[in-house]
Order: C-alpha cells, then sequence, then structure tokens
C-alpha cells in the first residue's frame, strides 16, 4: 500500500533539473519542488486513484509536485469546507496550485458557488485568484440552468471596475473568468466580449516566462469560429 513517504521517494526520483528550471520561471520556490514533469505525476496518480486520505496527506507535505499530485487524486466533492479552506490558504506563493489545483477539486464540491465567491472577497491574492478560477470552473463545467446568470453578469461588472487596480494573479484571473463566461455560456458570450472591449489591455507581470496575456476578446471569437461556443467540459482538471 503506497504511502507518503513511498511517494515522496518516487516524486524525489522523478524529479529533473530541467523540470525545477521551468518551475522555477513560474514561481515555484526550488525548495518546494522536486522538479517532477506533469507527464510523470498523472502517471503515478493513476497508482494511487481514488486514495483520498493519501491525496490530503500529499498536499500537506507543502511540496509542489505532491500537492499538485494530490489535486490529481482527490476527491473535491469529498472533502469539508475547512479541508478547501485549508487548500485554498496553502497555496501562498504557488500560482499553479492556487490557479489550478485548489480549483480542480473545489469545482467538484456542492458548495463550490459559495466557495468561489468567499474566495473571491478575501483579501489575500492566491485565495481570490483560487476564487475566480473556481467560478470559471463552474461556468466551463455547468449547464446554463444550473447557473446564476445575474450574478454572473454582476461578476462582469465588478471586473470591469476592479481588475485595473487588482492584484497581479487576480487580474491575470479576472481575465480568465471573462473568457470562461465568454466561451461557455452562449447567452452571455457577448456581454463577455463587451466588458473585454471595456477594460481593454490587461496588465500582468508573468515572470520569466514567455507566457502572455489572452485577448479575452479574440479568444471567444476563436472559440466561436471555431463552432465550440456553449461546449461545456466535463472536468477542468488537465
Amino acid at each position: 500500500m503506497p504511502t507518503v513517504k513511498s511517494i515522496m521517494r518516487q516524486l524525489e526520483s522523478k524529479g529533473t533539473v530541467q523540470a525545477r528550471k521551468t518551475y522555477a520561471r513560474h514561481g515555484v520556490p526550488p525548495g518546494r519542488t522536486f522538479g517532477v514533469s506533469v507527464a510523470d505525476l498523472k502517471v503515478i496518480a493513476k497508482t494511487i486513484k481514488a486514495q483520498q486520505a493519501l491525496a490530503l496527506e500529499l498536499y500537506a507535505t507543502g511540496n509542489f509536485d505532491a500537492m499538485y499530485l494530490a489535486g490529481i487524486v482527490a476527491d473535491g466533492a469529498k472533502m469539508s469546507i475547512e479541508q478547501l479552506n485549508s487548500w485554498a490558504d496553502g497555496a501562498d506563493g504557488l500560482k499553479m496550485i492556487s490557479e489550478y489545483t485548489v480549483a480542480w477539486v473545489a469545482v467538484d464540491h456542492p458548495q463550490a458557488r459559495d466557495l468561489a465567491l468567499e474566495w473571491i472577497a478575501s483579501k489575500h491574492e492566491h485565495v481570490a485568484a483560487s476564487g475566480w478560477c473556481t467560478y470559471s470552473g463552474i461556468v466551463a463545467t455547468k449547464p446554463d440552468n444550473a447557473l446564476d446568470l445575474t450574478e454572473i453578469e454582476g461578476l462582469l461588472d465588478k471586473i470591469v471596475k476592479e481588475i485595473h487596480k487588482a492584484p497581479n494573479r487576480v487580474r491575470h484571473t479576472m481575465n480568465g473568468f471573462i473568457i470562461s463566461v465568454g466561451g461557455y455560456v452562449k447567452s452571455l458570450s457577448e456581454r463577455a466580449k463587451a466588458a473585454a472591449k471595456k477594460i481593454g489591455i490587461v496588465y500582468v507581470d508573468m515572470g520569466d516566462t514567455a507566457c502572455e496575456v489572452p485577448s479575452a476578446v479574440a479568444y471567444i471569437e476563436k472559440i466561436d469560429a471555431a463552432g465550440r461556443l456553449g461546449n461545456k467540459r466535463k472536468t477542468i482538471r488537465c
């Protein structure tokens, strides 16, 4: 039976210098990662599938690779609100965890929307970013009749008013929310593009990477041109 210790040894053995350099450019402190590729993490995840308790223990290590792996394995629907809040709080300084891993599990929880709104209101940048990503995930996976479209319009208005004075990663995830609404909620696509046009260029410090902030208008139009407007996803895990 796999244990935290055995999985951590496996992660350490899979780490590479190149991956550590790549993660460092994305803001992961060198001391918090072995440098395991996402491809290798997915292979390991298959060997511990559905082991919820182990996933929670792995996240608690504070090691980036273990936390990312935990997000692949954990079932957010089985986590408590306290556990989800702990994951959001524990992602400080790890944007790939706060904006991906935390949202992956939170989206599956019955109270995902409530959590997303609570996190969006947080004064902590990483928690607020998790909130926007979680709500983006809800929009991407839930049928339109399960969404509060009026509330979503209100969030678009909030972004228009606040994005340029919001913290760095919150700006990035707000922009992502506009894209999610425009791409996955057909009836709000034009509304999302109008919000994006009002905002204009969104400046985000992407660190020492080649990543760029996508134009929400162009991104939504690309989805539309491909005939995928309103097509929902089964999961936001990647």
